[in-house]
């Protein structure tokens, strides 16, 4: 009795005296760190902070919506450039800038993380995660990353090739880092921000287009100890689930698809609700999109193109709400979700709004998955309408793409893509870039015939006539035209308040402000401001450069800012048919950030030469050059753009050089640039598949270099 009295006597003293030094230590730590000490009880009282932009959309709410008004209606005519930033890059900038006490985080093209003074664009550290050039061909979508979170003093980014890294908010240092990947066989990837909330981060993965299994994992942020990780799609049922949900998942599939992957990837948005303590997982498409392939026989394919709310402390599905029930056009349920309180039926409701893909726009209850309003916000032609009783859109039977090529709208960039949306609470009023771009859906039979739908690494195997696409695009007449749009939609009626249309699809993130404005920049290089109730152009700046990303706004000193990432790219982007921005000039990446009489010039970018050179002979014949365009299609377009046209985020191949030509083997088969971000083929491709790619290469670039000097003598 006497020992155990000692010892508790003992263990209360050392308690005691730990204590406080802990104690002492953690008030050191966050002091140390209090201009980037970011927490629940900031992010619950963000209102309290309108100078700030303290997550992905500003608040846990995801509105993207500024109470900041020193710049309005009235003064937004004044606004100029206050400072900039060189990125140092072509490639795509989609990241949306944190900004707390001053500082102001973001990534630029291969993750890298760059720490900012907020107010004189003083550059205070940067980081680089050294991503492999060679990773950028395992990303279907450009080297691009959408942002970081910032918690408890850290920095937190996913990084192209999969891991995730927490670094020192005040000195750019290394704390931690942790491999996400769990098989490292597939092609995996992070493009998307992470969320940080009740002691964990959370992040998903890309990679469905190349045949992965989909999954998010959440982190200790103190530690980077895995806490838990919920899958999308179901594995291999002959071994155990991971946890109940994949069991009932697997009831939904056919097939063998763990064999590929299934897809379902996690990669772009994850929200917290606070209200109810749960995270809302968009989940993406199928792999591959056929789902004849995918899942033969039908199923429903849980959880794909899916909003999966999970418990954030155990990981445990609470609900889903499945948008797209066996996709099959890539449409995938990972746009921006946005939380409100709103009356819906004279029921105050606590709700999550979400235009995905497929080009209807949600209504959910959050508190239990109810579908309240499903409303197309952009020309569907794959489905009529969404069934209110059954929560299932009622498929067009006349666009079934299994017996012919069909133009569909969406297409696989979707009605929606991954752009911020932006909601005004007061008029419940959300503005979204929305999008009609259609594509031509047609089986790879030869490739269902075959039946192995096993990845190559790096390749694009989607179970759609991806080889042949540009033929199909030559052949299948009709096409609809594709647009752009910044609409003011009412996620409630369904109506469509105003609409700006532009000549070109793929355009800018949004934000709103208290000012009764809408900022968004386009892909013709504009950055504009919009009356909010009516959309009227109000204020506008040539960047001379595509924009992609969305606008932030922030006050110091009595001072507000506006501030965004310009530069072209993603997916659409590096298929060559960004504008004419990009065809003019050099896409060239900047920061920029304006206020009320900011007196910088705008930097103009390096015009790019686009007279193509003279090419040299190939003997090819025609069955060799047309077998050297889909492969070419297979391997190479998804960079080097659509009929070999750079977007010019990676070098246009029809403007090769010389030396170059004279290199093209060594290049694409050895990997003689692979440091630069160019991958050997070598061990993909015979010489003989690389000489007919060549062909198809220089054939093409010898087309439009005459059609161009035809035009030039006209």
């Amino acid at each position: 009795m006497k020992l155990r009295t000692l010892l508790c006597c003992l263990l209360l003293f050392l308690v005691g005296s730990k204590s406080p030094q802990s104690l002492a230590a953690q008030e050191e730590e966050q002091a140390s760190t209090s201009r980037a000490w970011i927490d629940e009880a900031r992010l619950n009282n963000a209102a309290s902070e309108p100078g700030n932009w303290l997550a992905h959309g500003r608040t846990y709410e995801e509105q993207r919506f500024s109470p900041l008004d020193q710049i309005n209606r009235d003064t937004v005519a004044r606004l100029g450039l206050a400072w900039m930033y060189d990125m140092g890059t072509t490639r795509g900038l989609e990241a949306t800038p944190i900004i707390v006490d001053g500082l102001m985080f973001l990534t630029g093209a291969w993750s890298k993380v760059y720490a900012f003074d907020a107010k004189t664009g003083a550059l205070i550290w940067s980081y680089d995660p050294k991503v492999p050039r060679s990773w950028g061909q395992r990303a279907c979508c450009d080297v691009v990353n959408r942002g970081v979170s910032v918690y408890h003093g850290k920095v937190f980014v996913g990084s192209l090739d999969g891991r995730l890294l927490a670094l020192d908010a005040n000195t750019g240092k290394l704390v931690w880092e942790v491999d996400t990947i769990i098989d490292r066989s597939r092609d995996y990837s992070i493009t998307g921000a992470p969320l940080t909330a009740k002691g964990k981060v959370f992040i998903g993965n890309g990679g469905a287009e190349f045949g992965v299994r989909g999954y998010v994992s959440a982190y200790d942020t103190e530690t980077g100890v895995l806490a838990w990780r919920f899958f999308t799609v179901p594995g291999d049922p002959a071994k155990p689930f991971e946890h109940p949900e994949m069991e009932k998942a697997a009831k939904t599939w056919n097939g063998s698809w763990w064999e590929f992957g299934g897809g379902g990837t996690v990669w772009n948005s994850i929200v917290y609700d606070p209200d109810f303590d749960q995270v809302y997982l968009g989940v993406g498409n199928g792999a591959p999109w056929v789902r004849e392939m995918r899942s033969p026989g039908g199923g429903d394919n849980l959880y794909l193109a899916s909003i999966v709310a999970v418990d954030v402390d155990s990981g445990m599905m609470k609900w889903h709400y499945q948008t797209t029930p066996a996709d099959n056009w890539d449409y995938t349920a990972v746009q921006d979700m946005t939380l409100a309180d709103m009356q819906v039926d004279g029921v105050e409701r606590k709700v999550l709004l979400q235009a995905p893909k497929n080009g209807f726009f949600y209504v959910i209850d959050r508190s239990n998955g109810e579908l309240l309003r499903a409303h197309n916000y952009v020309t569907t032609t794959w489905a009529t309408h969404v069934d209110m009783e059954t929560g299932r859109p009622v498929e067009n039977t006349d666009y079934n793409y299994q017996e012919s090529p069909q133009w569909i709208l969406p297409g696989p960039l979707g009605g929606h893509n991954w752009q911020a949306m932006a909601y005004d609470a007061n008029k419940g009023i959300v503005y979204l870039p929305a999008m009609d771009t259609p594509f031509v859906y047609a089986v790879d039979t030869a490739w269902k015939a075959a039946g192995d739908y096993r990845r190559r690494a790096g390749t694009l195997r989607l179970g759609i006539e991806w080889d042949q696409i540009t033929q199909l695009l030559l052949d299948t007449p009709d096409a609809p035209k594709a647009r752009g749009y910044l609409k003011a939609f009412d996620p409630l009626s369904g109506e469509e308040k105003w609409a700006v249309e532009f000549p070109h699809h793929w355009n800018g993130g949004v934000m709103a402000t208290a000012g009764g404005l809408v900022f968004q920049g386009n892909s013709l290089g504009e950055f504009n401001a919009y009356h909010a109730d009516t959309g009227d152009l109000l204020w506008s700046s040539n960047a001379y450069r595509g924009f992609i990303a969305p606008p932030v706004s922030y006050m110091l000193d009595g001072v507000q800012y506006v501030a965004i990432l310009a530069g072209t790219g993603g997916a659409s982007g590096l298929m060559g048919d960004v504008g004419e921005v990009t065809e003019n000039y050099r896409n060239e990446g900047t920061l920029l950030v304006y206020k009320l009489d900011g007196e910088l010039s705008m930097p103009v970018p390096l015009h790019r030469n686009k007279l193509i050179p003279e090419q040299p002979v190939v003997s090819a014949s025609t069955d060799e050059i047309e077998r050297g365009e889909r492969l070419y299609n297979q391997s190479c377009l998804a960079c080097h753009g659509i009929f070999v046209h750079s977007g010019g985020m990676v070098p246009d191949l029809r403007m090769m050089s010389k030396a170059t030509h004279g290199d093209f083997m060594p290049i694409v088969r050895d990997g003689l640039l692979r440091l630069v971000g160019m991958p050997a083929f070598g061990d993909k491709l015979a010489d003989a598949d690389l000489q007919a790619i060549y062909a198809y290469i220089v054939t093409q670039a010898t087309e439009d270099r005459l059609e161009a000097l035809e035009e030039k003598e006209e």
